[in-house]
């Protein structure tokens, strides 16, 4: 017979509960602070909805009515440098935490309703309503809220987004030596979300001072947490990490508060993560004034009976119960916020002419200027103001035959040389003497405790590199062991990096570098061997660097690590044992950012290339000497960084063009750049753009059919004599 042994989990999983007898103990300034904002929250999101029935908001409007007691319970504890991030209902902990940064802390009486506390009130309504005044410019409405000053690091429209990126800000908090902790919501929904998963997984096994706090609202969008996981007591998810957690009455703020000191105290000591799963329940639907039961998902009753444990009126009752305040105190700071947010609202609206009484719309002189629409996708690269830039052909520095892996390997540990707060993370960089191709090797030597291995999980360390580089304190080096997992941290690299410049107001620097492996025609098959170029550029707010030889790689790396902008670096894998002319000891000069090369001159045709096939179409010149080509190597390759003065240049005096790429024809670069060239260069083209691409289908592990799948040389020089003899 087995021998069985009941196993117990190495972490803490406790319920907290509040007792009268906290209740009498607590600090009469912390209940009538709790209060205080619980009743401001609550009649900031009432008037928002009521603004939302009459049309005045875009978009949606994710109240929290009902949730204000966790928010504001579990936001008090912290510190301006504390930071909080969160999910599309985030009104409530954003407010909370703004007003603890702006507001002094007056003893024995509830919390004034002063200028700084009218100001955050005026421009979370101003931003929630799409207008200029707001914390980002109007770009981020209801669901994007950010105030860095505060620690408000972002709110997130992603279910589950924006916890890879909390793990960031804490990884620079405790890097930088302070006790500072970082606070990330987000809700039941989100707890079966990957990425959220992977981060809980992150954070213990890196000992992160983040709290993982669960809103379990009961329903995401209508489906209960019954009916979505077998243990709807979502706070288990920690045992299984080594994470202490808590479960607490979320409609308790005295309880959630005591939890959330409780947690502080833990991450403060260095001790890592914390989970607190607060049961609260929100009033309304998904997305505006109604409640559940109207759209029959919920009955009346079930509404009603949380509602009899609302958090204002528990509040409420012990403050007058004690004797801190009386019921008029609390009827008059209620209609005082009430007469504020009516005040504001007025400010931002007027009648409609002609329309029926009381209408009224969103003056014409608080909106953003339409021109302001694509601002702030990218940085204007004034931090590379002043920068040494070089070309080979007239470098002063001592130039020698160099392999490609290895000035890989030495500009990044040169520039972590330069600057300390470079980070490398990425699957594997911190074993096998520098990664699987030796990428990180001389950095491991100089810097190993800057080189750091992460968990087979892209989403959320790229996130947490997105987190890193938007608090800014340090430099995130990310890398992809192969391309194709790009679409494993689709999220985080697509909707999160690319989008957070703009998508926050067009200020925040997002200095991420993110290096990536091209592997077609090393027989490592259809997962990893794309070429993601066609794809990633796409994605406007990201910058796409693509070095053919080992000059090039070292100064354009040095651009983009210099980069407020998320820039990712491609690398074929056929470059790597290559060898090429490249610096032997000067490492500290700049490539600029939008200037191709041209690699050779010639009238009959522009072949347009980058990475490897850029040899590739050098060796194919050589076999056609009948053609004499301008190639240009683009080296820069997204919409904002194209050298259109050499390309333009080159066509006018060729009036033919050829693009030369490797991938597949489905994601090709080519085909963008193609259509582009076409309606910017019609004039001076006497033939459509031909184009050199892979197959349709993604290179297969068979020696043969990886081979008839991709683009080489023979192909370059099909077409090559195909244009001669034209």
């Amino acid at each position: 017979m087995p021998s069985h042994e009941n196993l117990t989990a190495a972490a803490p999983w406790v319920g907290l509960a509040a007792s009268t007898e906290d209740w009498d103990a607590a600090e009469p300034d912390l209940l009538l602070q709790l209060l205080g904002e619980v009743l401001w929250i609550r009649a900031f999101e009432e008037y928002v909805l009521e603004l939302a029935g009459q049309g005045l908001i875009h978009g949606p409007a994710h109240s929290s009515v009902g949730q204000e007691g966790g928010a504001v319970g579990s936001v008090l504890p912290l510190r301006s440098d504390d930071y909080v991030n969160g999910s599309h209902r985030g009104h409530h902990q954003f407010l909370a935490k703004a007003f603890g940064h702006v507001m002094p802390r007056k003893s024995g009486v509830l919390p004034e309703l002063n200028d700084d506390v009218r100001t955050v009130l005026r421009r979370t309504l101003a931003e929630i309503c799409g207008l200029a005044e707001g914390y980002c410019q109007g770009r981020g409405g209801s669901m994007h809220l950010r105030w860095r000053e505060a620690g408000a690091m972002g709110t997130n429209a992603i279910v589950g987004g924006g916890v890879p990126q909390a793990a960031g800000f804490a990884f620079n908090q405790r890097r930088a030596g302070t006790d500072a902790v970082t606070v990330t919501y987000f809700g039941d929904g989100a707890v079966n979300i990957g990425s959220v998963v992977e981060t809980f997984n992150l954070a213990a096994a890196w000992r992160l001072p983040i709290c993982f706090f669960i809103e379990n609202n009961q329903y995401a969008v209508s489906t209960s947490v019954r009916e979505a996981t077998a243990e709807p007591r979502l706070s288990a998810r920690g045992l299984g990490f080594n994470i202490p957690s808590w479960r607490v009455d979320g409609m308790d703020p005295l309880a959630v508060n005591l939890a959330m000191c409780e947690a502080l105290d833990h991450m403060r000591a260095g001790n890592g993560p914390t989970i607190v799963e607060a049961e609260v329940y929100r009033y309304f639907h998904q997305n505006g004034p109604y409640p559940g039961s109207a759209f029959g998902y919920r009955d009346r009753a079930e509404e009603q009976s949380w509602r009899d444990r609302d958090p204002i009126e528990l509040l409420r009752t012990h403050v007058i119960r004690r004797g801190l305040a009386t019921a008029e105190d609390v009827t008059a700071a209620r209609d005082e916020v009430v007469a504020v947010l009516r005040e504001i609202g007025d400010s931002l609206l007027d009648p409609v002419p002609g329309g029926k009484p009381g209408q009224r719309q969103i003056k014409a002189a608080v909106w953003p200027d339409p021109g302001f629409v694509d601002v702030g996708v990218r940085g204007d690269l004034g931090e590379l103001a002043g920068s040494r830039y070089e070309e080979a052909d007239t470098f002063a520095g001592e130039l020698g035959e160099r392999r490609f892996i290895d000035v890989v390997s030495d500009v990044l540990a040169r520039r972590m040389e330069t600057d300390e707060r470079i980070i490398v993370l990425g699957e594997d960089v911190h074993r096998l003497k520098g990664g699987t191709n030796g990428a990180t090797k001389r950095a491991l030597e100089l810097f190993p405790d800057r080189v750091l291995g992460t968990p087979i999980s892209e989403n959320a360390f790229t996130g947490l590199g997105g987190g890193m580089a938007l608090d800014g304190r340090f430099r995130p080096v990310v890398e992809f062991m192969y391309a194709d997992f790009m679409w494993v941290a689709a999220d985080q690299l697509f909707n999160q990096v690319a989008k957070a410049r703009h998508m926050f107001g067009g200020e925040s620097a997002v200095p991420f570098v993110l290096r990536s492996k091209l592997a077609a025609g090393t027989g490592y098959g259809s997962q990893h061997s794309m070429d993601p170029a066609g794809i990633l550029t796409t994605a406007a707010g990201l910058r796409v660097v693509a070095p053919s030889n080992p000059f090039d790689y070292v100064g354009l790396v040095n651009t983009a690590l210099a980069c407020a902008d998320p820039v990712v670096v491609l690398e074929h894998v056929d470059l790597y044992a290559s060898t090429g002319v490249g610096p032997v000891d000067d490492l500290d000069y700049r490539i600029p950012v939008g200037k191709a090369a041209l690699r050779r001159e010639g009238g009959d045709v522009t072949v347009i290339s980058y990475l490897s096939m850029v040899g590739h179409c050098l060796d194919a010149l050589d076999q056609v000497p009948e053609v004499q080509a301008d190639l240009i190597d683009l080296r820069w390759l997204d919409r904002a960084s194209l050298d259109w003065e050499t390309i333009e240049r080159s066509v006018r005096k060729t009036n033919r063009v050829l693009i030369v790429e490797q991938g597949a024809v489905g994601t090709s670069y080519g085909g963008w750049l193609a259509d582009e060239i076409q309606r910017r260069c019609f004039d001076w083209l006497d033939a459509p753009v031909e184009r050199v691409t892979g197959r349709e289908a993604a290179p297969s592990i068979s020696k043969v059919l990886e081979r008839a799948a991709i683009a080489r040389t023979e192909e370059v020089v099909t077409v090559l004599r195909t244009i001669a003899a034209n």
